[in-house]
């Protein structure tokens, strides 16, 4: 089993219990940060929340079959109170306990179904080469995800007028750079490119020093559509036979000219950073 289907399995049989994140890595045999990542390049739900959504998934399967009262459903939970269960409970499904429990019904609710492996799509990976490439100064512009990256294609458009108009720009190729991971799956992306230095930069443009670091880098040859694809594939395909471990530092998407970005297609690589 990979690390993802190890945290799958350990998740379903202990979800209801009060596990975080170093439970599921301890038990992946990952660090917290590579479980993270992993969890979500395969799935495209950051851990916990996936976590958080089963939870609550079984609590409102709970209430809808006419569970006599509500704290003892948000103590099944893991919940201490009815008061935090409600709050979570709304958050997750846009609706109270109460009107679950007195309506008896789920249609109108986003349930959390268990996962499967052969639920995550991947893609056939050549071997990656090793390379330790020098520091980057990378500018452009930055931000926040929190749980999906649906709004990256947006922050692109919105970059690509700057490309070759960046102050100290070094060259034409273009970096996604993913960065600022936490435990809930959240990341920084930056979108930019190589610079000299940041002494010109103006204001609106976020700026990212990336340390001299080890990479397996990928080529990524298919459209950029399927991305997602090759992330899932490097960390349930490559990662568990490679004897490598993912160094908690910046992961990097390189465009060079062999991409365009008019179609989306001429491939481009994905740099991984390991550990010494």
């Amino acid at each position: 089993m990979n690390p993802v289907e190890k945290a799958l399995w350990f998740i379903e049989n202990h979800f209801a219990e009060p596990i975080g994140l170093e439970d599921v890595a301890s038990v992946a045999g990952v660090s917290r940060h590579h479980m993270a990542r992993a969890f979500g390049a395969a799935t495209g739900r950051p851990v916990m929340r996936y976590v958080r959504g089963r939870r609550l998934t079984e609590a409102a399967r709970a209430l809808a079959a006419g569970a006599p009262d509500i704290l003892s459903v948000a103590l099944e939970a893991g919940y201490e109170s009815h008061e935090a269960f409600t709050r979570a409970f709304r958050d997750q499904f846009g609706a109270t306990p109460e009107k679950v429990r007195a309506t008896r019904c789920l249609a109108t609710l986003s349930l959390v179904e268990p996962l499967r492996m052969t639920d995550i799509q991947t893609l056939p990976l050549s071997p990656p080469r090793i390379e330790t490439r020098p520091p980057l100064l990378i500018a452009g512009l930055s931000e926040r995800y929190e749980g999906t990256n649906a709004g990256m294609p947006a922050q692109w458009q919105r970059f690509v007028p700057w490309i070759g108009h960046v102050p100290g720009q070094i060259g034409q190729a273009t970096y996604g750079v993913c960065y600022n991971g936490d435990g809930e799956g959240d990341i920084d992306y930056l979108c930019g490119v190589e610079v000299s230095d940041f002494n010109a930069l103006p204001a609106d443009l976020a700026r990212l020093r990336v340390a001299e670091q080890t990479y397996a880098i990928f080529t990524h040859a298919g459209h950029i559509s399927t991305i997602q694809r090759t992330w899932a594939s490097i960390f349930s395909q490559w990662f568990p036979g490679a004897g490598r471990e993912r160094a908690d530092a910046p992961e990097i998407e390189h465009y060079d000219e062999r991409f365009d970005p008019q179609t989306g297609n001429g491939g481009f690589e994905i740099w991984i950073p390991l550990k010494p």
